[in-house]
Order: C-alpha cells, then structure tokens, then sequence
C-alpha cells in the first residue's frame, strides 16, 4: 500500500468537518461539491465517531464555557467526515462558504444559510465546521489526519 501524499507545506491548508447532523442527513456530498466547485483540492478524508478525547483537544479553546459539554455530546453523537482541503486563501474561502455560525442568520447561498437548522432541537444543527485561522488548521490537521503532518 503506497504510504499517504503529505501536505505540500508551502500551500494553504484547512480542517473541515461535516458534523454528525450534516453526515445523518446525507449532506456531505453536497458540501464536498461545493467546495470543490470553488476549485479547492481534497487531501484528505475520513469517516469517523469522534472519540471524547479527540474533540476535547479538538475543542480545548472552548473547555470553560457553558456549551463545552453539549458540543462534545453532539459531534460525538454519529459519524462525521474529517477533509483536508488545499487552495489559495482556502481557510477564509471556506469560511466564507460556509457562511455564519448561527445558520438561521447565514446568507442564502452559504452552506449553513441553505442546509443548517436552529429548529429548536438541543443543537444547533448548521452542519459544518472550518479551521478559523492558520494556526488552527494547523493543530485540527495534526489532530485529525496525523499521517498527512510532516514529522523532521
């Protein structure tokens, strides 16, 4: 078995995760074409069950807060799918696509704002996350996709 491509550290890298919401309803082909239409390259993808320790780490910015044990029930509550995706400017771009947190405010055209729901459910159910800068994605790849890291 031919070992996996790294990533090429001189281009721009991003973690996007399609939450358990977004793989249960069988959306993640959907936001895959979409940010492949953009032009953005697929390095890197999983299915997965999230493992508490993983999204703790995962997480580990937001321990203290109120909503930290409900984030950690809700993406560990299915399946998600784990991309690393590559392009110019692509954690901004993705951001972007992605468009707000709370999808009932995200623009029409965004994935949140057209395949997201706040429906009064326990979760927010906006169906994808994004690195929100270099230095995280850095960390989220490493955490999510160890193998594709570069090690001296």
């Amino acid at each position: 078995m031919p070992t996996p491509e790294l990533l090429d550290p001189n281009k721009e890298h991003t973690l996007v995760l399609v939450k358990p919401d977004g793989f249960a309803r069988g959306l993640t082909g959907e936001v895959l074409r979409r940010i492949e239409a953009k032009g953005y390259v697929l390095k890197g993808l999983k299915i997965k069950r999230a493992s508490k320790e993983l999204l703790e780490e995962h997480y580990a910015e937001h321990r203290d807060q109120h909503f930290f044990p409900g984030l950690l029930e809700f993406m560990s509550s299915g399946p998600l799918v784990a991309v690393v995706v590559e392009g110019d400017r692509v954690i901004e771009g993705v951001r972007v696509l992605m468009g707000t947190t709370n999808p009932t405010l995200a623009a029409p055209g965004t994935i949140r704002g057209d395949l997201g729901r706040d429906w009064g459910s326990k979760y927010v159910e906006n169906v994808v996350h994004g690195s929100d800068s270099p230095t995280s994605a850095e960390r989220e790849i490493a955490l999510w996709f160890p193998e594709l890291v570069y090690h001296e």
